[in-house]
């Protein structure tokens, strides 16, 4: 089986640049053969890329999360665009909204998430979307937003109904579960990923947080993806071989990435 990390916050597991080459060979062992690095803004991006440039199963997004909504830092957009011209840079973000922590105003994470999609179209990359407790008006702005590469809700939190409104509207949108989907009381999420189909969904480490519930009380590393995958393929009853391969045909279709590389 292979496996296709597609969120992994790898610079806050380990600040140290030696431990996060470790990381990222521990998952290559365990066949996570593609990690997407997520940094949350400009300057964390220069210093991960530059840390593992040599991890050659590493990929990277660059963006301006909403947490960083008060100060994205100067020239941003054009820091973006320099960006996305290096190497093994596929897309943007995570970008998005975050109305339960109170960063900022509303109108400013708005605004900020409407020029990062506005780029992705312009540079033809898909967005990883951040959605916490702001569903409504993330749908508002993908309705006419929306990059043509498309992109993935990622930490999928919202519940089948919303997914199935946004299936409707979108042919390019993709549905992300991280760790939280192998808890129990997570129905929602279970209700979901029966539900959607399966050319339809991705999965995430999300490390160093939401680790899936039979490594609970350690710090959560792209190491234990395997755990979510299966998981995914238990609550749809499903050969967690196929589903393994259809979750990483969807991530590399998603970024762009030769499945066989």
């Amino acid at each position: 089986m292979r496996y296709f990390d597609t969120h992994a916050h790898i610079g806050l597991i380990h600040e140290d640049p030696i431990e996060q080459l470790i990381i990222t060979q521990e998952a290559k062992q365990a066949d996570v053969r593609k990690i997407m690095c997520i940094t949350n803004n400009l300057q964390d991006f220069e210093e991960v890329h530059r840390n593992l440039s040599t991890a050659s199963n590493v990929i990277f997004s660059i963006g301006v999360s909403p947490s960083e909504v008060q100060n994205p830092g100067m020239d941003w957009e054009q820091k973006i665009a320099e960006g996305l011209r290096k190497d093994r840079v596929v897309a943007i973000g995570e970008t998005g909204l975050d109305f339960f922590r109170k960063y900022g105003d509303r109108d400013s994470q708005v605004e900020l998430f409407k020029r990062q999609l506005e780029m992705a179209e312009s540079y033809q990359v898909p967005v990883i979307i951040h959605n916490r407790k702001a569903g409504d008006m993330v749908k508002e702005i993908l309705k006419s937003k929306l990059p043509s590469r498309g992109g993935v809700l990622h930490c999928y939190s919202e519940d089948w109904a919303y997914a199935n409104d946004m299936l409707s509207r979108h042919d390019n949108l993709y549905f992300s579960f991280a760790g939280n989907l192998t808890y129990r009381n997570a129905r929602n999420l279970h209700e979901t990923v029966r539900n959607l189909p399966l050319d339809r969904i991705v999965i995430e480490s999300e490390s160093p947080f939401m680790v899936p519930a039979e490594f609970r009380g350690k710090r959560n590393k792209p190491v234990y993806m395997p755990s979510t995958a299966e998981f995914v393929a238990s609550l749809r009853g499903e050969d967690p071989q196929m589903v393994s391969e259809a979750l990483w045909q969807n991530a590399c279709t998603l970024f762009g990435i030769n499945p066989d590389e």
